[in-house]
This record gives C-alpha cells, sequence and structure tokens, in this order.
C-alpha cells in the first residue's frame, strides 16, 4: 500500500518548487530547483492516476449498492483494481530516492589481503573481471597505479572506469572477495582460501570536495616494482597525505607529474566517499543497512573454482557459472543485488 501521507509531502514539496522556479531565475539556486523539479514532475504525474484510480474505485464501490448499476460496478471493479495495482507498483519504484551518484564514473580498488601469492593473483583475477565486464558494457577503464608481483598479479591496483552509470552498477562490488582454488604451485591438491578487498567510490570533481593546500603533504620516492626493467630508477613515484584525514594515497607509475594528478583523483574520490559513509551511518541509525552500502570489510562473495561456483552471501545466491564470470559477465550477480537492494527500500517505504 502507498503510504497517503508520502504523496501528500510529495505534492507540497513539487507545489513548492514550482512556485520558487517563478521567482529564482538567474539565482545561484535556480539549476538546482529545477532539477529537483523535472525529478519530481513525473512521480507528481504518476500519483494524479493513482489518485484517480482510487476515486474511482470508491465510486464503483458505491454503485453496487444501487441494483440497477450493480452489474456494470461488477463489470468495472475488476479492471479497475487491475489498473491501480499496476500504477501502484510503478509508484513505489519512483518514491525509492534515488542515490545521487548512480550515474558518476568510478574508481575501483582492489588490494589483496590474506593469502599471500595466492591473494595477490586473486587480486589480478579481479581486476580482470572488472577490466572484462567494462568492455562488455562499453566503459573505458584507465588503471590509474598498480603494485604487479613476479608471478602476474597484483599487491594492489586502482583503477579509473568512465561511463555512465558505472557507480550504480559497481557499487555492489565492494567488500572482501574470497577465493578458494588449488594454486598452481600446490602439489599435493589441496584447496587453499585466499581473499582481497575492493573498494568501489564514486568518482568525484574537484567542485565537489573542497581541499585546503595547508592539509596536504606531499612526497617524492623512487618508485618499486616487480623487478628488472620495470623497476624505476628516478623519484618520480608522489605519495600524498591528507593530515586532517590520514588519507595516504601513492602513485608510482614513470611521470612524476601524472603521478600527482592521479594521487589527487584518487584522494579527491576518497575523501568524496567518506562524506558518503558518514551520511550513510546517521541514516543507518534510524533504518537497517541497504545492499552494497554497507561494511567493506564483510565478506561478500566466494569463488569456488573446484566446483565452479560463485556464492553473494548478502542475498545467498549461488550460480554455477564461474567461467563465465571469469570473463566480466557480471550482470546477473548484479541484477540480483540491485533488485534485492530495491526491494528492502521499497519494503521500507511501505512501512
Amino acid at each position: 500500500m502507498v503510504p497517503l501521507k508520502r504523496l501528500d509531502q510529495i505534492g507540497q514539496k513539487f507545489f513548492a518548487l514550482e512556485a520558487k522556479l517563478t521567482v529564482a531565475s538567474g539565482s545561484p539556486g535556480h539549476v538546482e530547483i529545477a532539477r529537483e523539479y523535472s525529478r519530481l514532475k513525473p512521480v507528481v504525474e504518476k500519483i494524479a492516476v493513482y489518485r484517480q484510480f482510487l476515486a474511482d474505485i470508491e465510486e464503483a464501490e458505491a454503485m453496487r449498492e444501487d441494483p440497477e448499476l450493480q452489474p456494470l460496478a461488477e463489470e468495472e471493479l475488476p479492471n479497475l483494481r487491475s489498473g491501480l495495482e499496476k500504477v501502484e507498483k510503478s509508484l513505489l519504484i519512483s518514491l525509492v530516492p534515488p542515490d545521487v551518484d548512480d550515474a558518476r564514473s568510478a574508481i575501483i580498488e582492489i588490494r589483496a589481503g590474506t593469502g599471500g601469492d595466492e591473494a595477490s593473483l586473486f587480486c589480478g583475477d579481479l581486476f580482470r573481471i572488472y577490466e572484462r565486464y567494462a568492455i562488455l558494457k562499453d566503459w573505458k577503464l584507465n588503471k590509474l597505479q598498480s603494485s604487479p608481483t613476479m608471478l602476474g598479479g597484483f599487491r594492489e591496483v586502482t583503477a579509473s572506469i568512465q561511463g555512465k552509470g558505472v557507480f550504480s552498477r559497481l557499487k555492489y562490488e565492494s567488500g572482501v572477495h574470497r577465493v578458494q582454488r588449488v594454486p598452481a604451485t600446490e602439489a599435493s591438491g589441496r584447496i587453499h582460501t585466499s581473499a582481497a578487498t575492493v573498494a568501489v567510490l564514486p568518482e568525484a570533481e574537484d567542485v565537489d570536495v573542497l581541499i585546503d593546500d595547508s592539509d596536504l603533504r606531499i612526497d617524492t620516492m623512487r618508485a618499486s616494482g616487480a623487478g628488472g626493467q620495470h623497476v624505476n630508477t628516478t623519484d618520480s613515484a608522489v605519495r600524498i597525505t591528507h593530515v586532517p584525514t590520514g588519507i595516504v594515497v601513492t602513485s608510482s607509475e614513470k611521470s612524476q607529474h601524472q603521478n600527482r594528478a592521479t594521487a589527487l583523483k584518487i584522494l579527491i574520490s576518497r575523501l568524496y566517499d567518506l562524506e558518503r559513509e558518514r551520511a550513510h551511518a546517521e541514516r543507518a541509525a534510524s533504518r537497517r543497512a541497504q545492499v552494497g552500502t554497507g561494511d567493506r570489510s564483510e565478506r561478500i562473495r566466494t569463488y569456488n573454482f573446484p566446483q565452479g561456483r560463485i556464492t553473494d552471501h548478502r542475498i545467498n545466491l549461488t550460480l554455477y557459472k564461474l567461467d563465465q564470470v571469469l570473463e566480466g559477465e557480471l550482470d546477473d550477480i548484479i541484477d540480483a543485488l540491485a533488485s534485492h537492494d530495491r526491494a528492502s527500500r521499497l519494503a521500507e517505504i511501505g512501512q
């Protein structure tokens, strides 16, 4: 059932915005007012249709009391109730508050966890999954910085993924990913368990976060690598420390100028995400956390190679299509997580 009080609040807000639009032209807040007005307009139109169905059903119910009109009412009521149900579902979805960052591109950070060399290899596997997923979605992935290992994996790797709605899809990937498989170096065939952490940040712009230069400590140092010709012999690596929060970002590619820009880009997105997490913590104090926006130390998924199985523990989803997932086919998992998240939010609105 749609909460009618909520519909009244939306209507009042919409008409207040409409009044402001007539006097706020050219003012600093005009763009925001117009954007919110445009977002609410289709919702208000659905509310009008919903209320009309309610009124028509009430009228048909009254007609049933009249013997002459009863047959007509009995004929109309099933269609009216069916129409009301469809409009109600559509309206409830519209009432779910959108994540203001869903349309953004994203920065993804993957780090090897427990498991030594095997965890580093798994870190590389996860990076390749997202790299292939980006190709399937026609997104552009740009590796920002990495710490490769001799075996072909990464101790950590950070990438920017550009495209419309990247964050809306990848935000559910944040958390601890666990792998169960027999390492290539394991002679006895014993299954090992390793882990890697994934953090997905909405890519922020300079205007989203104001940073005082006095809050930054910037150091240059010699970059390290996997060895051989890849080791940097100049002090090109850049480490930026944001003193108030203690956040440290390092970029160690070949160009010092590019490393500084990359480190600042990552730092701005981390600070922006820090504010998102604080806002989420405040909301979670009064309502349960939603899928994909919870603690990033939570184990969210297991990749079991012997069984070809992948399990997402948040929604108890198990698929026997590990090979496809390794090729970047993540939509079945992400769609299920998004549906669960939306259903949870709808349930809260209903309450």
